[in-house]
């Protein structure tokens, strides 16, 4: 049978990174002492106040449709809590509550790009938004952000990739998988160049609120970006509501009601009953919420202390998220082959970072939603890992099948 062009434009390379957290997850399923390094799901529950509050809903009955474009009293809140953290002052009528912020960046990626446009995104980049603008036609332009330059964003490489076919330009800030983030001094020069080049700035802002030492800048806030910005973020990582699928777009009010029609066409709206939780969610004082982020922190700097001198690792630190990134380009394996060896002979799965970029090719990123008595023992075994391949026995002989770095 056959299928549209649409099928090979969603999958790719990125897909492939992810097989060796399916490998890990079988041999944890299977009863295998493995560690599981690879995916980005706290391992907090979701404070008890959220969960009463859908449970309150279900009972009242609210089981039924809602508003396509979310609750009005949701999109109230979140237009309040954007003006709060952000400083640029938005309505209710700026705001589409979606599932997720995978949904709404797949939203505003069907609205704002067609084929023949080019979107330019730094990389390192989430793995899905290969598939996300590949899916509407348009090109990707790659910028790399540099590891020796703490992977931000040089405003000088936007500038020279901007083309005629040029229609946005995509900021995740706070980087995943870097945990780097872009100040203020970026963000404006990026700014000048969509106002100059009359583009859109699409703005992944989804660990916005889990930053260590230096606060997150939200673009949307600069003079004559608020008509021109997405701004994408949503509960999973922030309340640990990954499975709750709560996300939203803030944006200028044409876009708006595009966005609420691929929602009518796609999602038909959020259950009534998760939108009451994400109402409790950012309304309520919720003292889980610094603890997780405390938590993420001291993760962080326990696992960054026992790698840092690991011979031949280079760690490095992220400014916010919950990812570490490891380099381990003096093994002359590829990111999937250490990543392989790793989990086949070591029995921790992380994540192959040659998903994100050709720029982070070498490196892989390991989760922090474990405890810290698990990333202690993960450790470990990085090190044991990092013997064996730069050992006199050579790893790459006796794993012939293994690739290499070009």
């Amino acid at each position: 049978m056959r299928y549209s062009d649409f099928t090979k434009r969603i999958g790719g390379d990125s897909v492939d990174a992810w097989q060796v957290l399916y490998k890990g997850l079988e041999r944890q399923q299977a009863g295998e002492d493995v560690i599981v390094l690879a995916l980005g799901d706290p391992d907090f529950d979701t404070p008890q106040p959220i969960i009463d509050a859908t449970f309150n809903s279900l009972n009242n009955g609210d089981t039924h449709y809602g508003d396509v474009s979310g609750d009005i009293e949701l999109r109230d809140i979140i237009a309040n809590w954007h003006t709060k953290t952000t400083g640029l002052a938005v309505n209710n009528k700026q705001v589409v509550v979606m599932n997720g912020a995978q949904c709404a960046l797949y939203a505003t990626a069907q609205c704002l790009l067609g084929p023949g446009d080019e979107i330019i995104i730094p990389e390192p980049m989430y793995t899905t938004y290969d598939a996300v603008f590949n899916s509407t036609g348009a090109k990707i332009v790659r910028i790399p952000m540099r590891p020796d330059n703490g992977f931000q964003v040089m405003p000088e490489d936007i500038a020279a990739a901007i083309t005629s076919k040029t229609r946005a330009i995509l900021l995740n800030s706070p980087n995943n998988p870097s945990g780097a983030i872009f100040p203020r001094q970026t963000m404006e020069a990026v700014a000048k160049l969509c106002i100059e080049h009359d583009l859109w700035l699409i703005s992944d802002e989804v660990y916005s609120t889990l930053t260590y030492e230096q606060a997150h800048f939200s673009p949307c806030s600069l003079r004559g970006m608020a008509e021109r910005t997405v701004t994408i973020n949503s509960l999973s990582k922030s309340h640990a509501m990954t499975g709750w699928r709560v996300g939203w777009a803030v944006c200028p009010e044409e876009l708006a009601v595009h966005l609420a029609n691929v929602a009518l066409c796609m999602l038909f709206g959020n259950p009534v009953f998760i939108q009451a939780a994400a109402k409790v969610a950012l309304t309520q004082a919720l003292p889980e919420l610094e603890l997780m982020k405390q938590t993420y922190k001291h993760r962080r700097d326990t696992l960054y202390a026992l790698l840092k001198d690991v011979e031949g690792l280079e760690v490095h630190l992220p400014e916010a998220g919950m990812f570490l990134m490891l380099d381990i380009r003096s093994t002359g394996l590829s990111s999937q082959a250490f990543a392989t060896i790793l989990l086949d002979k070591f029995d921790v799965a992380t994540l192959p970072c040659g998903a994100f970029g050709p720029s982070v090719e070498g490196y892989v990123r390991l989760s922090l939603s474990v405890p810290v008595e698990t990333l202690v023992k993960a450790g470990r075994q990085i090190d044991d890992c990092m013997k064996y391949v730069l050992s006199s026995s050579d790893a790459q002989q006796n794993e012939p099948h293994l690739e290499l770095l070009s």
